[in-house]
């Protein structure tokens, strides 16, 4: 099976660049699941249920998250209402929603993905992802042969060691949050598919997804200074998988990377 995994949506750049590519990409490249980081969706920061359920009728199967889903109050009933947008497992077992599912994928193929966090360089008390992982993959070695794990972490060591950790026990570790592609996608050893950032989506001309205006005004003056998205043209980011469904091993992975240009964004904008 063909899975495109997307990094982190940034604001309204990154929302309209996935309106304006996916239905194509989707039939150019035989996808038959798509899976797309949401926590920066709204204005950068968060998620709303609005933008949520949009992004899901544009075909995208399963949103993950990491530390700002909270950011957007009306999310905590939604995670328990919908399924399909994930917060990471490991924040404690009150917190709304859950941080795996799995999935009817193509032909009824079951497919579960996983949301977790890191711990290194976060200031959220987040439980050992280490460990969760070994609690949730109990469950869905009996459920599901195709596990895809979104890893929304900073520490590149951290990410590289989960991925390891891994190896030969999920389909991919697809790491997030950093919102700048590596290039160091590869299938590791037990037939893992990982990369340490899928990248972003959202506009090109930015730091990370930020006016770099102001991101620069930051780092110059050390005062807290108020971000807003940048416009103007888009870019895609992600990597698209090739996954044995009978085996849940990885055959291939691939960066994704797509220009989308101020005139695309414009002709799907509202």
């Amino acid at each position: 099976m063909r899975v495109l995994f997307l990094g982190d949506i940034v604001g309204r750049p990154g929302r309209h660049a996935v309106r304006a590519t996916l239905a194509r990409a989707r039939e150019d490249l035989a996808l038959d699941f798509v899976i797309a980081n949401c926590e920066n969706a709204a204005g950068g920061l968060g998620i709303t249920a609005k933008i949520a359920d949009a992004l899901l009728a544009e075909g995208i199967d399963v949103l993950t998250s990491g530390n700002h889903i909270w950011a957007k109050k009306d999310m905590a009933p939604y995670l328990d209402e919908e399924p399909r947008v994930l917060r990471p497992e490991n924040y404690p077992g009150v917190a709304p929603g859950r941080g795996y599912e799995v999935y009817e994928g193509p032909g009824s193929l079951p497919v579960a993905v996983v949301n977790l966090q890191g711990q290194v360089f976060f200031d959220e008390n987040v439980d050992n992802p280490f460990r969760v992982a070994d609690t949730v993959l109990q469950d869905l070695s009996k459920r599901s042969q195709v596990i895809i794990v979104d890893f929304h972490a900073e520490a590149t060591s951290e990410k590289r060691a989960f991925g390891y950790y891994l190896d030969g026990r999920v389909s991919a570790v697809l790491g997030t949050h950093t919102h700048v592609q590596t290039a160091d996608e590869q299938i590791l050893p037990g037939g893992t598919a990982y990369i340490t950032d899928a990248g972003m989506s959202g506009a090109s001309e930015s730091v990370i997804g930020i006016q770099k205006d102001l991101a620069i005004e930051r780092f110059l003056t050390q005062r807290p200074v108020r971000f807003s998205v940048a416009k103007g043209s888009a870019l895609l980011c992600g990597v698209v998988l090739d996954i044995d469904q009978l085996s849940g091993r990885a055959r291939d992975i691939t960066r994704f990377r797509k220009e989308v240009s101020k005139g695309e964004l414009a002709a799907v904008d509202s």
